[in-house]
């Protein structure tokens, strides 16, 4: 009876090595991931623009500065300002949140009255309180793990714009696959990122002005702050521009403009939502051509892992599971 090979076991514990400190060094960086994701999202979608400045004569160094600076100013501190403004009105909404619901028991007494049923009256509108106080996520989070997510994310965006060369080699070099297959999934990384990164905030911007217009129509409260919830919501599947409609309906309702949430409700339903399919596919189609399924379980799997960029990179992981098992099935199934 022949024993294993020694070039088989070295192999074995090369790959099992290999595989050990991955997951560690993946672990550890598991609360910075953003950064790192953030870095290749700005690269990938900043490359071609990077290379027409140096061919135009400017520096590496400088170029990728001034690409540094606009990616602060026109992602960075919009969203810093979006929270800020979301923290506010979230403080504001949970001191007025027993207030809303005791008016809404109110409303909803009536059809308890109505049916002879008893669904709300049981209701303890101090405990919803005290619950959302206690849930509420904190928008400030730790100010240290945050100046390391953005050092972590500029210096490597750095060293991709200006050693794009090297980067390169390197991959080539360490991955253990063939050129051509390296190939393939650097062009369905740039493909999936391209279409996500500026495919989802494009078509969330265009619902939040549909549902916008709709605001301003009939009259609904602090429109430009439902503006942006319904924007947000349009990024996150199964729940969608609901998140926005819903409860400007119900607090329409509540305040006793009954005709204007009514009209609200069904333009939600009605125009938001046909406008939301049509946009998706317009805007998709012209960036990359991804499966509504492919999109749906990245999100879910990916805004867990790795926070809100997970909209981004959860749908590419999906792609790129798919992608190494197509290529390992053409280069060892036989058919």
């Amino acid at each position: 009876m022949k024993g294993i090979h020694q070039d088989i076991i070295r192999q074995l514990f090369t790959l099992i090595l290999i595989i050990g400190l991955g997951l560690l060094i993946f672990w550890k960086l598991l609360p910075f991931m953003s950064g790192l994701l953030g870095a290749v999202t700005i690269y990938i979608v900043s490359k071609k623009s990077m290379r027409k400045l140096v061919e135009r004569g400017w520096k590496k160094s400088l170029a990728a500065a001034l690409i540094m600076i606009i990616s602060f100013v026109g992602i960075l501190v919009p969203i810093g300002l979006v929270v800020l403004m979301l923290s506010t009105k979230v403080r504001s909404a949970l001191d007025k949140t027993e207030q809303v619901i005791a008016v809404l028991k109110e409303e909803l007494s009536i059809i308890e009255e109505r049916f002879n049923i008893e669904l709300f009256s049981s209701f303890n509108s101090k405990e919803v309180v005290n619950w959302v106080s206690q849930n509420a996520p904190s928008v400030v989070g730790n100010t240290f793990n945050l100046f390391i997510t953005l050092s972590i994310l500029y210096f490597l965006l750095y060293y991709m714009l200006v050693h794009r060369n090297s980067f390169i080699q390197a991959i080539y070099r360490y991955f253990p696959m063939r050129s051509e297959n390296i190939q393939t999934i650097s062009d369905e990384v740039n493909n999936v990122v391209k279409s996500n990164a500026i495919g989802i905030p494009l078509i969330a911007i265009i619902q939040g002005f549909v549902a916008l217009i709709g605001f301003f129509i009939f009259g609904v409260p602090n429109p430009w702050f439902w503006f942006v919830i319904t924007a947000v919501g349009s990024m996150i599947p199964l729940v969608g521009t609901a998140i926005g409609i819903v409860p400007v309906t119900i607090i329409m309702f509540v305040t006793e403009h009954h005709f204007q949430g009514i009209g609200i409700m069904l333009y939600g339903m009605l125009v938001v939502g046909s406008t939301d399919n049509l946009f998706r596919m317009i805007v998709q189609k012209r960036l990359a051509d991804i499966h509504p399924l492919i999109t749906l379980i990245g999100v879910v799997i990916g805004v867990p892992l790795f926070g809100f960029i997970g909209l981004i990179f959860g749908p590419l992981l999906i792609s790129l599971f798919l992608l190494m098992l197509k290529i390992y099935r053409d280069e060892f199934v036989q058919e």
